[in-house]
């Protein structure tokens, strides 16, 4: 990886894709799936699982998609503001859960009910001197009581988060196979699932499946576009977007940002966060 594009791992995992992830001194250490990373900024970034670069997107070509998504000054200073911020390509099950409990709530309580659910139903190991609990498999949540995930403070997810499960576990729907997928047909596979509409499908499209076109939109996504690109994208305002006008809105963005505009979305959302002082992890 060339220096001029290496990781800041603070900027990224600190961006609101991830949320079981803590730093003890100078290390970040982190559940993905049923492997654990140990990370440390300027060192060696080591796996449970024995994969190297991968979750840190270490193959993609920054210089590249840096420039292809350079359009403005707005976005430019977002780069330059956040240098080494990097998209993740995580656990797509647990991307999948996570972003269904994110609904309607902050990254701070999106961790707490994520950290019970592994608590209580994942397995507990230790690796590199930190002991963890590695994220439930599919089976496990999909047979769970809604008690027992009421119990890890879900509130009304608890049934997204079941039913989202059993999709998996019985085969209804296979995450990896979407990789494969076009944008489009993947975005609308991940609908059909009971909980997920288009901004929870994107998240887990960009942050997980490969689909650096997702550009998940949202409040503070609407925010950002109202108040630095209104005279770009049609009718952009902070009303609730409707099926149709959610599409139509996407692929304004992408024929503006290009084929990585889900990289535009990182570095805009990280910075427009950053400049309200929001909570992170």
């Amino acid at each position: 990886m060339h220096a001029k594009f290496k990781i800041n791992l603070e900027h990224t995992i600190n961006s609101g894709q991830v949320f079981l992830w803590n730093k003890i001194e100078e290390e970040w250490i982190g559940v993905n799936g049923q492997e654990i990373i140990v990370a440390q900024q300027d060192s060696q970034i080591i796996s449970s699982s024995g994969k190297e670069g991968y979750f840190f997107r270490e193959d993609d070509n920054m210089e590249k998609i840096l420039s292809r998504i350079r359009k403005d000054k707005i976005v430019n200073s977002a780069i330059m503001h956040f240098p080494g911020l990097r998209l993740i390509r995580q656990d797509a099950f647990q991307c999948y859960i996570s972003f269904i409990c994110s609904s309607n709530a902050s990254i701070r309580n999106i961790k707490l009910m994520l950290t019970n659910i592994c608590k209580k139903f994942g397995e507990k190991t230790e690796f590199n001197k930190h002991e963890c609990f590695t994220f439930p498999t599919p089976e496990k949540l999909a047979t769970a009581s809604i008690k027992q995930l009421l119990d890890c403070r879900l509130g009304f997810r608890a049934k997204y988060v079941r039913d989202a499960a059993k999709m998996v576990d019985t085969g209804r729907l296979d995450l990896e196979s979407l990789k494969k997928m076009d944008y489009q047909s993947s975005l609308e596979k991940l609908r059909t699932v009971y909980g997920i509409g288009n901004k929870i499908a994107d998240c887990i499209l960009l942050f997980s499946l490969d689909k650096l076109d997702a550009f998940p939109i949202d409040r503070w996504s609407q925010r950002i576009l109202l108040k630095y690109y209104s005279k770009i994208f049609n009718d952009v305002n902070e009303k609730p977007l409707t099926e149709k006008k959610y599409e139509e809105l996407h692929k304004e963005i992408v024929n503006y940002f290009g084929p990585y505009a889900g990289y535009a979305q990182q570095f805009l959302f990280k910075m427009e966060r950053e400049l309200n002082e929001k909570n992170w992890l």
